[in-house]
């Protein structure tokens, strides 16, 4: 049996359309999904939407729309976004559904029923699009420290969860699982701003809007966003009181939980202590990622300084886009985003090492050998080094993807790609052309080259799946072993250019 693999995105929030920097999350999950899929393992993808809350309820008496109306309108821009990306998810959920409602509504009794729920009073400074109370001590100049926005303050009877039951709990599973948060600066954030000082109950009901899932033994409330939101990684999945399934016993806990660096707290403080709670296996890993900057600043409507993912894909295409996003932002550090940045990319590593040492391998291949190269095995020292890296590079790649470093392991990618150009300008397969005794020669480099091409084909496959397939149906070659094999048949089609350069000029004539 394939091992399995569970990865989720946090679901996205159905206020807005979302922007690249929402976007990246859902590519960056997708090329994890498709490397473990690449290995060997029983990938599943999950994704989907976040859709009570009191923002969403003003929203639509705004679009004088019901709410359900609303959400399913903006469920629809999220999953055209998604689905242009080319994300191969396997489940798309939504807590509206009704069977994620009727299970938060046994989760929320069983929590009240054990005790770890009870009935109070919130006094608190409230922020309504982070749908988050906070303390004066939290504010940052006096406004919300997530988004930067005016509070305002609010009272009302709501039910409590006792996160300060599972403080110590929590603190000794951190200490004694050190991948459960990375990057570790994230997790030092965690254990030092929120945990140490010491948690505070969670607010977890709220009676001043209507937009979310009844307490069926308290219809006065809803279920507050974060336990409704969170438990969505079980309810689709088949956790359930009275009898979870046999999808739940497999795939729980999840391999991997992938969000964004800004939520972190409510999946490595509330989301934990939730499962400890209920008496569930806690995910393996959270990943904060980075964010996605314009001009050095997080993307907002109101700054103005909003990219779309549809608008970069019309101008650049899906795969160049998937490129930028995935290698251009590093493992723990903020990554920026412009339309100048993405042509310098693609001109310089799309279309200079990428595009043009497949077409002019291929072009070689058919002036030289009519499209048709085999291995003749004449060897010569140069080909060691070159042909090893070729051999390394599946060892290489995993290494970098097992620690969630994308950026690296494309750029190992690369590293093989450059060495390649590097390969032609060194053996000059033009002046061996001339030369009838170095036929077999002129053959071997040719198949040596197609060979790398094949093999970083396949292991870009994760990060520009359409470009991966393009090559492979170029050096019309089925293998797909990921390694250099000794004994392939190459029976090239015509090449086509993948990439074309980009002048920018023209670019900001047509902005």
């Amino acid at each position: 049996m394939k091992e399995k693999y569970y990865i989720s995105t946090a679901i996205a929030y159905t206020s807005d359309k979302p922007h690249i920097g929402n976007t990246y999350e859902i590519v960056l999950a997708d090329a994890i999904a498709r490397f473990k899929r690449l290995q060997g393992y029983d990938v599943y993808f999950q994704t989907g939407t976040d859709e009570h809350g009191e923002k969403i309820e003003l929203k639509a008496k705004e679009a004088n729309l019901t709410p359900q109306e609303y959400v399913d309108n903006e469920v629809g821009v999220i999953k055209y976004i998604w689905d242009l990306m080319n994300t191969s998810y396997d489940r798309f959920v939504r807590t509206t559904d009704p069977n994620h409602e009727r299970v938060v509504q046994h989760i929320f009794k069983y929590m009240y029923d054990k005790g770890d729920i009870y009935k109070g009073e919130y006094k608190g400074l409230y922020c309504t699009p982070c749908e988050s109370f906070w303390t004066e001590s939290q504010l940052i100049d006096g406004k919300c420290p997530d988004c930067g926005r005016e509070v305002e303050p609010k009272e009302e009877e709501a039910y409590f969860f006792r996160l300060s039951k599972y403080q110590q709990q929590l603190e000794d599973y951190i200490e004694n699982h050190p991948e459960f948060i990375q990057p570790v600066a994230r997790k030092n954030e965690m254990i030092n701003n929120f945990i140490k000082p010491g948690l505070q109950d969670l607010c977890v009901s709220r009676t001043s809007f209507k937009w979310g899932i009844p307490v069926d033994f308290d219809d006065k409330h809803i279920v507050y966003v974060w336990l409704d939101a969170l438990t969505n990684y079980i309810t689709n999945i088949g956790f359930d009181f009275d009898e979870s399934t046999e999808e739940f016993t497999y795939k729980w806990p999840a391999d991997l939980h992938l969000i964004g660096k800004d939520i972190i707290r409510f999946h490595t403080i509330y989301w934990p202590c939730f499962l400890m709670s209920l008496g569930l296996e806690l995910p393996k890993q959270v990943f904060g990622h980075p964010w996605l900057l314009m001009n050095s600043d997080k993307m907002s409507k109101s700054k103005g300084n909003i990219i779309y993912a549809d608008d970069l894909v019309e101008k650049f295409g899906v795969d160049a886009v998937r490129f930028y996003l995935l290698h251009e932002i590093p493992f723990a550090s903020d990554g920026t985003i412009s339309y100048d940045l993405v042509v310098e990319k693609i001109n310089s590593d799309l279309a200079n090492v990428l595009g043009n040492l497949v077409q002019r391998t291929i072009s070689m291949g058919h002036k030289y050998f009519n499209g048709i190269v085999e291995n003749k095995g004449t060897n010569e020292e140069i080909d060691n080094s070159f042909l090893e890296s070729v051999n390394n590079l599946k060892i290489m790649t995993a290494q970098k993807m097992d620690k969630l470093q994308v950026s690296d392991a494309i750029t190992e990618i690369f590293n093989v790609l450059r060495a390649s150009n590097k390969y032609i300008d060194e053996t000059m397969p033009w002046v061996l052309a001339k030369d009838e005794n170095k036929k077999n020669r002129l053959e071997t480099v040719l198949y040596n080259l197609l060979e790398s091409i094949r093999v970083c084909a396949l292991l870009l496959s994760p990060f520009m799946p359409s470009t991966s397939e393009n090559i492979i149906k170029q050096i019309n070659c089925g293998c797909e072993d990921l390694n250099f094999v000794p004994n392939n048949k190459y029976v090239l089609n015509e090449a086509k250019i993948l990439f074309q350069r980009i002048d920018k000029e023209q670019l900001k004539d047509e902005k």
